[in-house]
């Protein structure tokens, strides 16, 4: 990211994160974006792999070995989706910096990070397109049609909603009106010195 760079808008976030979502039906993975909008595409990548692990293990035909194999891939995809979280939200911080914006400290704060609403407006973007593939599924009936109608236009009414929210709290961090922070995830989970699972077995085998 260059050092005169500030944020994208987040109509260049979202357009991002739905063009990808149907490229990436059709073509391999490719991330062609560069600074902040880099950073946007690879969090977008593993949301968008980890929705299909999650097709996956919800298959009925899956077996106990399929199961484990996408368990696992999952619970790295979405440790990687997090530190992605974390990885944009350190960006943010990087360009308030490079543009000398100081927030007061009395300034508030949201309980939401531009990381973490970026992150659910990709989430959103792929529930759209599934959503719109199968209104078009055929051999659906009317009262299908109709329930899968409903829930994208409630979806597009959500995105939007965030949008705006996100637009204005991006608005927000760059004129100083309110402080921005990165909060660490701190998975317990995935740490071998925090999992008692994982430190007790190691401490059996040794």
């Amino acid at each position: 990211m260059s050092h005169s760079e500030s944020l994208p808008t987040v109509e260049q976030i979202t357009q991002l994160q739905i063009d990808t979502v149907a490229l990436w039906h059709q073509e391999p993975i490719a991330n062609t974006q560069s600074g902040f909008l880099a950073l946007v595409c690879q969090q977008h990548e593993h949301n968008y792999r980890l929705w299909h692990q999650e097709d996956i293990a919800r298959s009925p035909t899956a077996d106990d070995a399929v199961i484990a194999k996408v368990k696992r891939a999952i619970d790295k995809l979405n440790q990687q989706r997090n530190d992605m979280i974390e990885k944009l939200d350190d960006a943010i911080t990087d360009v308030l910096s490079q543009l000398q914006v100081r927030a007061s400290n009395q300034a508030p704060i949201n309980t939401e990070t531009a990381g973490s609403a970026i992150d659910r407006l990709s989430i959103m973007s792929l529930r759209l397109y599934h959503y719109q593939e199968q209104f078009e599924r055929e051999g659906i009936d009317q009262e299908h049609q109709d329930k899968v109608a409903g829930r994208i236009a409630l979806c597009q009414q959500q995105h939007a909603d965030l949008s705006v929210s996100l637009q204005q709290l991006i608005d927000d961090l760059l004129a100083g009106r309110k402080q921005h922070r990165t909060y660490r995830q701190m998975k317990m989970y995935n740490d071998p010195s925090l999992n008692p699972e994982i430190y007790q077995a190691q401490s059996k085998a040794g």
